[in-house]
């Protein structure tokens, strides 16, 4: 049997590998949904709440995540669609770039006062999670693959070549 985020054992820290790119996928449907509600109210613990859905989802994957438990727990198990099984280490290194943006957007936004630099930065977090959500292309993965190739983060050893980058 194929492990996943609800049949593996429950521990709280670390991330479901394999992943079921289905609910990567309506996560980052979540996401986008969140960015374009934080430009359309700068309404401030939405900053906050998208930075912490990435922190929670790179240290425990959904366990932890509002969007995360909401997807896994409420939407996914209702939608007759078979999962999609991918690699989890590469997803959660997206998550990871996901937590850096959205930092650094609480940070401009909340610290420096800068929505209209912060809302440039949540553009291009929303177009990365629009291009996961409807084309299934993760950035993150890519960047991963890439990276991986060149030595400099541990390479996925269930993961098939993603192409060119």
């Amino acid at each position: 049997m194929v492990e996943n985020a609800l049949t593996q054992p429950r521990r709280l820290f670390g991330f479901p590998h394999p992943v079921d790119e289905v609910s990567a996928r309506l996560v980052a449907a979540g996401v986008l949904l969140q960015a374009v509600l934080i430009v359309a109210t700068h309404w401030w613990p939405l900053y906050l709440l998208l930075a912490y859905g990435f922190l929670a989802r790179v240290l425990t994957g959904p366990r932890l995540s509002p969007l995360g438990l909401l997807v896994t727990r409420v939407v996914r198990p209702r939608l007759a669609v078979r999962p999609r099984y991918v690699p989890g280490p590469p997803k959660r290194f997206a998550q990871g770039i996901g937590l850096a943006f959205s930092t650094l957007i609480a940070i401009v936004a909340l610290g420096l006062d800068r929505t209209a630099e912060a809302d440039l930065l949540l553009l291009v977090l929303g177009t990365f999670a629009a291009l996961e959500a409807f084309l299934a292309l993760c950035v993150g993965c890519r960047i991963h693959a890439l990276l991986a190739r060149r030595g400099l983060v541990r390479p996925c050893p269930d993961c098939e070549d993603v192409g060119p980058i």
